[in-house]
């Protein structure tokens, strides 16, 4: 059974978003979305983005978080809302209108039931696409999400757009950084997460500047490499501890009365 409206807090990290403030939570409320909160976490933001923001709170429940002093990037911004949120429930989605918001409710549903313990909109499951992007864009993409699937099982680990309880989350990222949350937050989990994607279109923003860059890809990269390396590093200690049981429980055997 659904759970009430007054438990989902909805975070989402700006930087210089002010034409898209205004269609997104219209968007939102169209789609007929329960949510207690808007939570807007901004990060330095130069144009009109927090005036925006605080000009519309006085009329929805939306609240302005500042990042002002702070460097975290993506991920931690999105924890700093998560700190912040009074839901039980949150839901992340970008700014820039890429996230279908009539896809909210299809994140959701599955944790109101308990049948999940984090829903990922994902572009590379059936159903799922990415129109209007150039080649170039679909390669690197693809590239990025291939290299992350061994660490997390998930075909789309990079898309941000999901939903999670606020407990879980916390517990598992509390001090994480960089760009892909989804990403750290299921490295950390170590399988411990029951996970489903959700095939959503994610649409190339309209309005504004992306904020992806060459460097945001190398960090990634590098966080990929120390991730697969304590991957194996486990994976390797995990067949050494086995084999040395093993070893054990044959001594005993051998040992044993009447053998």
């Amino acid at each position: 059974m659904p759970t009430s409206s007054g438990s989902v807090s909805i975070i989402v990290p700006t930087l210089n978003e002010e034409e898209n403030i205004v269609p997104l939570i219209s968007q939102i409320i169209e789609c007929g979305v329960p949510f207690q909160e808007i939570l807007f976490v901004d990060d330095h933001s130069t144009d009109a983005t927090r005036d925006m923001i605080r000009a519309l709170g006085g009329s929805q429940p939306i609240r302005l978080i500042d990042q002002d002093g702070a460097d975290l990037g993506l991920a931690g911004a999105i924890m700093a809302g998560a700190r912040a949120a009074q839901g039980e429930i949150l839901l992340v989605m970008d700014a820039d209108l890429s996230h279908p918001p009539d896809r909210i409710n299809d994140l959701l549903v599955p944790l109101f039931t308990d049948a999940a313990d984090l829903v990922v909109g994902s572009r590379y499951v059936r159903g799922g696409s990415t129109p209007g992007w150039p080649i170039w864009r679909r390669i690197v993409s693809r590239t990025g999400a291939g290299l992350a699937y061994p660490l997390t099982g998930l075909h789309d680990s990079m898309c941000g757009f999901f939903a999670i309880r606020r407990s879980r989350l916390i517990d598992l990222a509390p001090q994480t950084s960089g760009f892909k949350i989804v990403f750290e937050t299921m490295v950390r989990a170590h399988g411990t997460l029951r996970v489903r994607e959700i095939p959503i279109a994610f649409r190339e923003r309209v309005r504004g500047k992306s904020k992806m860059s060459f460097s945001v890809a190398l960090r990634f990269f590098f966080r990929w490499l120390r991730a697969m390396f304590q991957h194996l590093a486990r994976g390797s200690y995990r067949r050494e501890k086995d084999g040395s049981l093993s070893s054990a429980t044959e001594a005993l055997h051998q040992k044993a009365p009447g053998k």
